[in-house]
């Protein structure tokens, strides 16, 4: 059954209609007080608080596309606030209380971009919900109970706890079932409205968005475009994904595809069969894990890796899914909500996201270049690009805060891989997850090797 819509940027925007006009290019030579690349939540939350601490300040924006192209007009809607990446990486760097902190400092991201969202009048479909990660065989369990302990060992022991599978079942009908961690403290968004009204604020507040203006090249105190140069002291490269696009930097973040398909509205009848009053955040313990949400219409959104890289670093064509992702996704929705199979998919999209070398977000800048970066978020930039904007702000303006102390700050690690070294391996270890999940729903085992054999083989813990 292939969905109605393919592509056309992501669902989100077949939901509010894609921008009629763009902002107009950067023409002509100018400069700035602060340079900012990319127009997606990263920089559009940089500009805002940068603008909050200091109206005066000129900010530029450059946008290749449009404001939203990007990861933060195809996300999952997760607005989630919590750490997704290896602690012990961080705090080996650092120390234990120092990953503490950031812990806590990510808590403070979904309250704060609900607290903006009222306070500036932007309508996102924001819910306040939790999320629900199923455990379906064994290993699942095994898996989820070692990673509810986890989270409580690093600072998120008041957000988690355990479902039994009654208790599950008590809030959605999920074939299997045999347990679920929820985390506390998330909401539901719709991702495109949330970025492009973050857009429309940002630019009233004085912010200049130049879209349809590629960055050909930047270095300290300038960025090169097609028809003019901007010249500003702190340039900051917000790109996520995009990242491997610019010169020199097609190594430094792997841009790693996700993908999505969304159903139609489901009828009333089908809701009173699946429940999900609750509007959880809906993902599963597989290795290779799936992420779902039930929109503010009624739809059921699935999204998980599919083919999970493009050999050198290459970009997906206007959010076009490959048929073999469109088939993975659909298989999970199937899988976990049989009653959704009696219904169309209305549209599959992807995008990418960055991970860098060991898997762990980063946030900078060189005060002696003016050049800073934030990004690397590996799927979790929905809230954590909050944070981040509000971090890169206080580095911009030269302050020293509790924010610009903590572990992922100026964090660097080393490149990836040339080719084909790392399509190998990318493609490897995703192969590995997907063996690694079969093996442990068909033989009811514990967590497979496979699956670890895989994480380490990327640097993924």
């Amino acid at each position: 059954m292939q969905p109605t819509h393919i592509g056309d940027v992501s669902f989100w925007y077949a939901d509010i209609g894609l921008p009629q006009t763009r902002r107009p290019a950067l023409a002509e030579n100018t400069s700035a007080d602060v340079a900012i690349i990319g127009a997606g939540f990263t920089g559009l939350w940089t500009a805002y608080y940068l603008k909050k601490a200091n109206p005066a300040l000129n900010v530029v924006i450059l946008e290749k596309e449009f404001a939203g192209f990007g990861a933060s007009g195809r996300n999952g809607g997760w607005c989630m606030g919590t750490f997704a990446w290896n602690h012990e990486a961080y705090a080996k760097a650092s120390s234990r209380a120092a990953v503490l902190e950031m812990v806590k400092a990510l808590e403070t991201a979904v309250p704060e971009i609900s607290r903006i969202c009222a306070e500036e009048g932007i309508d996102a479909d924001i819910l306040p919900s939790e999320e629900m990660m199923l455990a379906t065989n064994p290993a699942q369990l095994a898996r989820m109970r070692a990673e509810i302990a986890h989270r409580r060992h690093w600072g998120d022991g008041h957000r988690v706890r355990e479902l039994s599978a009654a208790e599950v079942a008590q809030r959605i009908s999920v074939p299997n079932v045999l347990g679920a961690m929820v985390v506390s403290g998330m909401a539901r968004i719709q991702p495109a409205k949330l970025v492009r009204g973050l857009a429309d604020v940002v630019e009233r507040m004085g912010v200049r968005i130049a879209e349809s203006t590629e960055v050909l090249s930047y270095d300290s105190g300038e960025v090169k475009t097609p028809n003019a140069t901007l010249r500003a002291p702190i340039i900051l490269r917000c790109t996520e994904g995009f990242t491997a696009t610019l010169p020199g930097h097609k190594r430094e973040w792997l841009p790693l595809n996700s993908a999505q398909i969304a159903t139609v509205p489901l009828p009333p009848e089908a809701w009173e069969k699946i429940g999900w009053d609750g509007h959880e955040l809906l993902g599963d313990m597989n290795n290779a894990y799936c992420y779902c949400q039930r929109t503010r219409e009624g739809r059921i959104t699935v999204g998980a890796r599919g083919v999970p890289y493009k050999f050198a670093s290459k970009m997906d064509k206007n959010g076009e899914p490959d048929a073999e992702t469109i088939r993975r996704l659909t298989e999970i929705l199937h899988r976990h909500f049989p009653e959704a199979a009696k219904y169309p998919i209305d549209h599959a999209w992807c995008g990418v996201i960055a991970v860098p070398r060991d898997w762990c977000a980063t946030v900078g800048l060189d005060a002696k270049t003016g050049l800073g970066w934030a990004g690397g978020y590996v799927g979790t930039g929905v809230s954590t690009t909050n944070l981040a904007g509000r971090t890169l702000a206080d580095l911009a303006l030269g302050r020293q805060t509790a924010l610009t102390k903590l572990p992922w700050v100026n964090r660097r690690v080393r490149q990836w891989e040339p080719e084909p070294f790392r399509w190998l391996g990318v493609h490897l270890m995703y192969k590995l997850l997907h063996i690694a999940d079969g093996r442990e729903a068909r033989l009811g085992i514990g967590p497979s090797k496979f699956a670890a054999f895989g994480n380490w083989l990327t640097g993924r813990h």
